[in-house]
């Protein structure tokens, strides 16, 4: 497993299984927010990370949506670490624990345990909260709760499947797998709003002031998709 530190707080996870494959460490005083938990083969890479290069507790994960590539190491992870606990939003967890089919899906499937998952908090004003030093956006359309977490401190964006790349420019998320690419493609707009100096993906590369690339991308992706482009 490769691991690089791409901020001041944040490291990034990754091994190839046909496509890339990424997760990422949130690095704070009092341990360690996991943002997905990639495939099964990545745990014991997560806890080398873990106990031989941070030696901080791992604390939490979070999930930015909950297909089995993004949820495989918590039944490891959870086996060694009692106490995490695993967090999704509440629109994605029945889809997630298989009571529901995800949409263009014939057939459920679960990727968690049935009330393993918490729902993300919300704030008083009914926002998503922050958790582990993120801020917490729901983003849908690859998955219904999908969600992206950014680190203002940093200038972070960990989008999860909301974009593909490649060589550093946006790309729209792999259709095969996206339940509505017209909403995913509208969500994009999150990028234009926070303006983030990096985006990191889960199955691409980093891209660099992305919200540069997004007028590019809604014009080539959203006229296809019938949504009109807001500067």
């Amino acid at each position: 497993m490769r691991i690089e530190q791409i901020s001041e707080h944040i490291w990034s996870l990754s091994t190839w299984v046909i496509i890339p494959i990424h997760i990422w460490a949130i690095v704070e005083e009092d341990g360690i927010t996991l943002v997905d938990a990639g495939i099964s083969l990545m745990n014991k890479g997560i806890v080398r990370f873990i106990e031989q290069e941070i030696k901080r507790p791992l604390r939490r994960i979070v999930l930015t949506h909950g297909h089995s590539d993004h949820t495989g190491a918590i039944r490891g992870l959870l086996a060694k670490y009692p106490d995490v606990t695993v967090h999704a939003h509440e629109v994605e967890i029945p889809y997630m624990e298989g009571r529901m089919p995800y949409p263009r899906r014939k057939k459920a499937q679960q990727s968690v345990a049935a009330g393993l998952a918490n729902p993300l908090a919300e704030t008083s004003r009914g926002e998503l909260a922050s958790v582990g030093g993120l801020s917490v956006h729901l983003t849908p359309g690859h998955s219904p709760g999908h969600v992206v977490y950014y680190h203002e401190r940093d200038g972070v964006m960990l989008a999860g499947d909301l974009f593909t790349s490649k060589k550093g420019k946006l790309r729209k998320p792999m259709p095969m797998f996206t339940a509505d690419m017209e909403e995913a493609v509208r969500s994009s707009e999150i990028v234009r709003k926070l303006r983030p100096k990096r985006l990191e993906i889960c199955h691409g590369d980093s891209v660099v002031q992305p919200a540069e690339q997004i007028d590019a991308y809604l014009s080539r992706h959203g006229a296809s998709e019938g949504i009109p482009l807001n500067r």
